[in-house]
C-alpha cells in the first residue's frame, strides 16, 4: 500500500496560480504523493461541485473567483445572482472557480491562504519557503 493509498490527497490546481503552486508544494514538501486535478483542462461537473461544496461547507458565491475571468462580462458580480447561475457559469468557465481545493481524509478546504492546507494533513514540513521568499515554520 502507498502513501497515497494510506492518506489520499486530491488537489484541484491551477499550476498559473502562484497560491495554487504553493500549496502543492508544501503537500509535496509533507511527503505526500497527491493527486493533481487540473481543472482547467478537464472542467468541472455538477456533481463535483455540489460535492466539494458539501465538504467545504462554502457556498457557490465562497468559491466565485472573479479576479482575472470574465464575471463581469457575464453579469455574475451584482448582488443577488442565484447560486445556480453561478454554478452554471463555473461549469460553462472553469476559471470562474478558486484555487486550490484541497480534499484529504480530514476534511476539504479552499486553500487560500496556502498554509490552510496544513489544517487538512497529518504531518507537515518543519520549514517550508514559498516560491516569493516567505518562510512558514512550524
Amino acid at each position: 500500500m502507498t502513501m497515497a493509498d494510506d492518506f489520499p490527497i486530491t488537489v484541484y490546481h491551477n499550476p498559473a496560480c502562484g497560491t495554487s503552486r504553493n500549496t502543492l508544494a508544501m503537500i509535496l514538501a509533507a511527503g505526500y504523493d497527491p493527486a493533481v486535478v487540473e481543472y482547467l483542462q478537464i472542467g468541472w461537473t455538477r456533481p463535483l461541485l455540489d460535492d466539494l461544496l458539501a465538504r467545504t461547507g462554502l457556498r457557490p458565491r465562497d468559491l466565485f473567483r472573479e479576479k482575472g475571468t470574465p464575471a463581469a462580462d457575464l453579469g455574475l458580480l451584482a448582488d443577488g445572482v442565484a447560486d445556480e447561475a453561478i454554478l452554471s457559469a463555473m461549469i460553462d468557465h472553469p476559471i470562474l472557480v478558486n484555487r486550490p481545493i484541497v480534499v484529504t481524509p480530514k476534511g476539504a478546504a479552499l486553500c487560500r491562504p496556502s498554509e490552510r492546507v496544513f489544517d487538512l494533513l497529518d504531518r507537515r514540513p518543519e520549514r517550508f519557503t514559498k516560491e516569493e521568499g516567505e518562510v512558514v515554520t512550524f
